[in-house]
């Protein structure tokens, strides 16, 4: 599929009409179209798993950066071939947010559910929580904030025309809902142990990014409910590095975290919107 112009915004004129008309002449499915974002591996790969096994109706579309990489997506692809559509997503690259936009409004005209489950903590050789000011660099916050800041409000700029259109219709929401993970460590008013500067900051700013596109969902009066969420430590890839004064009981299986995190987006309700909740419900402190 050939990429727009990276001038060509969602916003234009010529491509609002290319949208209605696809609109109009999209298939018609009974049941949600969720997407998660970040889906190769680890949560966003068990979101993917759980929203197919939960509801036989359900279509989603998994995205990550090198979908051939994942044997997970393709195991899945295999059993779910029907209701699965992969696509390939770099979140540093605005024009692949785009054509993916492109794709599933070809395809089905609406979005129900967007996960933003990406993030990056740490990269060997590359970046690592900052245990003291001293080893704060500007790469490591400038990677941290690109992956876990900057490109899931580009997905969620990107979708936003599908979410609306797509609303609650077929999936017992009130509303379509944005999802994205992000950390409990994000919490300005919670943070009571300082250091990873990257990861904490850039995690904020999609908290703040988040919620200022909540408000403007709500004065627009748009059928979309935008809110964060905390999965807890989860045995992940993400977290082995950091798992080892983790007590057992606060290490969360993948399946049960994921779990939780989507009882919360299937009940959650219009007067949500711009919340931050943990994987029990709670809502967390900016």
């Amino acid at each position: 599929m050939l990429l727009p112009p990276t001038h060509m915004a969602l916003h234009s004129p010529r491509l609002l009409s290319l949208t209605r008309r696809a609109f109009s002449s999209s298939p018609s499915f009974q049941g949600g179209v969720s997407m998660v974002q970040g889906a190769s591996r680890g949560i966003g790969l068990e979101f993917v798993k759980q929203i197919l096994e939960y509801d036989d109706k359900e279509h989603v579309i998994a995205t990550c950066r090198n979908p051939s990489a994942s044997t997970g997506l393709i195991h899945l692809k295999d059993k779910f071939a029907d209701r699965l559509k992969i696509l390939s997503l770099d979140l540093t690259v605005e024009t692949s947010i785009e054509a993916s936009a492109l794709s599933i409004k070809e395809t089905y005209g609406r979005l129900n559910l967007l996960i933003n489950a990406s993030g990056i903590l740490s990269i060997p050789e590359v970046m690592h929580p900052e245990t003291t000011l001293n080893k704060v660099e500007k790469s490591s916050l400038m990677l941290a904030y690109e992956v876990n800041a900057v490109g899931p409000i580009l997905v969620i700029k990107h979708m936003w025309p599908l979410l609306k259109v797509g609303g609650g219709h077929g999936t017992g929401r009130s509303a379509a809902v944005v999802a994205s993970l992000s950390a409990r460590v994000a919490s300005i008013g919670d943070n009571r142990l300082g250091g990873w500067h990257s990861y904490r900051s850039s995690k904020a700013s999609l908290n703040q990014l988040s919620k200022t596109a909540s408000l403007e969902f709500a004065r627009r009066k748009d059928p979309v409910v935008c809110i964060l969420l905390h999965p807890g430590t989860v045995d992940t890839d993400l977290s082995k590095p950091f798992q080892r004064n983790v007590p057992p009981d606060k290490l969360f299986t993948k399946e049960f975290s994921v779990q939780k995190l989507l009882s919360i987006i299937n009940n959650v309700k219009i007067h949500d919107n711009g919340k931050f909740f943990a994987w029990d419900g709670q809502e967390i402190p900016w």
